[in-house]
């Protein structure tokens, strides 16, 4: 199955709207294209990658006008395009290669990290430390070909246009050593240093906070240019990650991130606080 990249959502919203536009159940428009509604269901919901030549197919029998038809049908060969992160397919879970492929089409992220640094802002150093503490044992290779993937995620953060990047950690994060000491001091010395970019903002949450709405796990948000594609947001759980797009459940995900920027730090007080814990170390 292919990644639900943003193009691809973009593109089974389209052709769900100008069904629904025509009149049409899932039924009658596969009919016309002699298809199976389970089929035209899974194109409208980017389960399925659609072939450029179906879509023009169905906008056709749809009655929608030729200047839309050629938009829909270069978005679905756009979608086609393979992503930098598909040679790594073998090494990631479906959801994980998901959500990468999301994230490198996003314009604003959102993210907040209870437990360690946000991967986008983490040294090499540092994820090679996180790869060997989880719940799996990885060989020297395969921890190097992770590390790889992250910090080949990371930049389009210092690339043109790059996205905005709004990272929250919480202050129990800056305190659990991962790897040596040296390790620590150049993360925390990186988090600084990407601080200063003015696409990237980092904000601590005290532990004198208390308990509040993060303590239970990270949490991702993705904007995006195109009106039309929807907030995406990303949670983890002891079951892994799961990406949630329904109005509802992206709502409450964004009130969530909302209340934790608003229990955070400024950003330049937390620009005071890692030094103070770089200077404390």
């Amino acid at each position: 199955m292919a990644p639900k990249t943003a193009r691809a959502r973009r593109l089974g919203i389209a052709l769900r709207h100008h069904r629904e536009a025509a009149g049409l159940t899932l039924e009658t428009a596969a009919d016309e294209i002699n298809s199976t509604r389970s089929t035209l269901s899974r194109y409208e919901n980017a389960q399925t990658l659609i072939s450029p030549a179906t879509v023009r197919a169905l906008l056709t029998s749809y009655g929608v006008n030729a200047e839309e038809v050629a938009a829909a049908v270069q978005l679905a060969k756009d979608a086609r395009k393979p992503g930098w992160w598909v040679s790594y397919s073998y090494l990631l879970d479906p959801r994980t290669i998901d959500f990468i492929a999301l994230e490198a089409e996003a314009t604003a992220i959102a993210n907040f990290e209870p437990s360690v640094v946000p991967g986008l802002l983490q040294t090499a150093d540092y994820i090679r430390g996180v790869m060997r503490g989880g719940p799996h044992t990885l060989g020297d290779d395969l921890v190097e070909q992770r590390v790889k993937i992250r910090l080949d995620r990371q930049q389009r953060l210092t690339a043109e246009q790059p996205p905005i990047l709004d990272a929250i950690i919480d202050e129990g994060a800056l305190l659990r050593p991962v790897g040596e000491p040296s390790v620590m001091n150049g993360q925390l010395r990186h988090l600084v240093k990407m601080a200063e970019l003015p696409n990237i903002s980092v904000q601590v949450i005290p532990l004198s906070a208390g308990y509040h709405r993060g303590t239970r796990g990270s949490l991702h948000i993705l904007e995006f240019a195109d009106p039309e594609d929807p907030i995406i947001a990303s949670v983890e759980t002891v079951a892994g990650q799961m990406i949630l797009d329904r109005a509802g459940e992206t709502r409450t995900c964004t009130k969530i991130m909302e209340h934790l920027r608003s229990v955070a730090l400024s950003p330049a007080d937390s620009r005071e606080m890692l030094l103070s814990v770089l200077k404390g170390r």
